[in-house]
């Protein structure tokens, strides 16, 4: 009997088996994570156009409809625009993802507010994190940003322009009275149908509040839905008109 061609084949047939039982674990774990999402709340043409234009959505849809103002807000953008401000002591950098609170109480002297603040990791870039102020401690209000500038595993400087927000009467708005908002899965049915490009992939679904950034005594952001695709595009859709911001959408 050949024993080394048969030590060979009883390694390769254990090669094999090794590649079968790990397709089968990759194809439990994708069926898992599909599982997870529910795509019930799509119609059945919003699903067809999914798998017509290959589009995959990798983030829950968010089932909540709660009832939001508009808000008010006073912003200057000028800081925006301005040389980073260095921090007297550096801070880990490594905090933002272990312990915000921690990183918080480090940056507190220097950046009074940031604990009203919350960290977007769809907009941060390598060197430099992004936080978004929040409304009613719940809330990101996007495009306003707070950045806070890294280097070496270090924070070792931030900008960011002051704002203040200004809490809208219980039960009403400078704009009219709280309203239910549009359902998630509604406003993800618009963008697939009309607006997505073919093979878009949606990483993650979020509601909050669309700032604008221009210098004014007084601003008014409403809700919205906040669709981020992965090639690094956001679109938004106002969580009570349904009016929709693209990437290519200039107002």
């Amino acid at each position: 009997m050949d024993w080394g061609r048969a030590k060979s084949v009883l390694i390769f047939a254990f090669l094999v088996l090794n590649l079968l039982l790990c397709y089968q674990l990759w194809m439990d774990l994708r069926d898992q994570a599909s599982a997870s999402l529910d795509f019930t709340s799509l119609s059945a043409e919003t699903q067809a156009v999914m798998e017509q234009k290959g589009i995959r959505v990798l983030s829950p849809i968010p089932a909540a409809t709660p009832q939001l103002p508009d808000i008010t807000y006073i912003y200057s953008g000028e800081e925006q625009d301005a040389p980073p401000v260095l921090l007297t002591e550096p801070v880990d950098s490594g905090l933002m993802y272990s312990s915000f609170s921690e990183l918080s109480s480090a940056l507190q002297g220097q950046i009074p507010d940031i604990a009203n603040y919350r960290f977007d990791s769809q907009e941060s870039e390598v060197g430099k994190f992004v936080l978004h102020p929040l409304v009613d401690q719940k809330y990101s209000l996007f495009r306003v940003r707070l950045e806070l500038i890294n280097s070496n595993q270090k924070i070792v400087a931030y900008r960011y322009s002051k704002i203040e927000i200004v809490a809208p009467p219980s039960g009403e708005s400078g704009n009219g009275d709280v309203q239910k908002v549009l359902p998630a899965s509604q406003a993800l049915s618009s963008l697939i149908e009309k607006y997505f490009p073919a093979d878009a992939v949606v990483k993650e679904i979020e509601l909050g509040y669309y700032g604008e950034v221009f210098n004014s005594e007084s601003q008014v952001a409403s809700p919205m839905w906040r669709f981020w695709l992965e090639d690094g595009s956001a679109y938004y859709v106002d969580a009570i008109s349904a009016d929709i911001i693209s990437p290519k959408t200039t107002e």
